[in-house]
């Protein structure tokens, strides 16, 4: 597929274009599409690069070729949404060259989309929050998440934060699943009230950490693993083992260090769903702690 406009830039300051753009998703969609396959898009698209006017997409563009999978997916108000899934490289390929710059992906698949498989806790710190300190409740996210019987997974943002991605077994409903994330941020709240809140009202959280929990609903999202950012630096939202946390930082990946990375390592999460456990069984024990 031909790039349109490839040295168009996209990420002033860095002097990455938009063929930059696309050749790195041409690059990663080997590991990026297993994460992308069977579940619902949100598309972040920019014609004019991050430094113009960009939106969010759901609904599937008329002019979309036909060969692009498009499931109309129901809303809970009612109707449908005709969301592009992205199932190959081609799909992956081609929505970046319309100049998709981040790809957003829902917790369930289309084949099942009332049962999570995953669940997000997305820890989001204020300016000035040290990355040692967002490390340390990363590590007892995890721990938390482990001592209820599940499997926990870190990613890199490439923002502020890190996500702390649980695999379900597709047992329970969005309901459950929701209330097992904010049962987890509650509990680690609890324990660390000086440094963590779960309080949805930015003036009132002071300078603590975020525990966020609102990605846990039907049609919500999280960014998709190997996902670019709309940030200066051209980060990227990377999935990472957990011994490379003592040294990661949200944002420390870029198009050339993924490269390298791909290189001489394999996706951290090419096993995640291996690992999937019961959310209700989770909750239950959470309710007995």
């Amino acid at each position: 597929m031909r790039t349109s406009k490839p040295d168009k830039v996209f990420y002033p300051g860095d002097g990455v274009t938009k063929g930059d753009v696309v050749e790195h998703y041409r690059r990663v969609a080997p590991v990026m599409v297993p994460h992308l396959r069977g579940r619902p898009l949100t598309l972040r698209r920019f014609p004019d690069g991050i430094s113009g006017e960009g939106w969010f997409q759901k609904e599937a563009s008329d002019y979309f070729p036909d060969w692009l999978r498009i499931e109309r997916i129901p809303q809970r108000a009612g109707g449908n949404v005709r969301h592009v899934v992205c199932d190959d490289e081609a799909t992956l390929v081609y929505l970046a060259n319309q100049a998709t710059i981040e790809f957003h992906v829902w917790l369930s698949t289309v084949d099942d989309l009332e049962r999570p498989d995953l669940m997000v806790l997305d820890l989001d710190p204020p300016e000035g929050t040290g990355v040692a300190e967002l490390r340390k409740v990363a590590r007892r996210a995890r721990e938390t998440v482990e001592d209820l019987g599940l499997s926990a997974f870190v990613q890199a943002t490439g923002g502020r934060g890190f996500h702390i991605v649980t695999p379900l077994d597709r047992s329970a409903d969005y309901e459950t699943v929701r209330a097992l994330a904010r049962g987890v941020a509650d509990v680690l709240a609890q324990r660390d009230p000086r440094r963590l809140t779960t309080e949805q009202r930015k003036d009132k959280r002071g300078d603590r950490i975020f525990l966020d929990t609102n990605r846990n609903g039907y049609a919500q999202t999280f960014v998709a693993p190997y996902s670019l950012r709309a940030r200066p630096g051209a980060p990227v939202a990377t999935p990472l083992d957990w011994s490379e946390l003592g040294r990661a930082v949200p944002n420390g990946f870029d198009p050339a260090r993924i490269d390298r990375r791909l290189a001489r390592k394999s996706d951290p999460w090419q096993d995640l769903h291996a690992a999937a456990g019961s959310a209700e069984k989770a909750l239950r024990q959470l309710g007995g702690a």
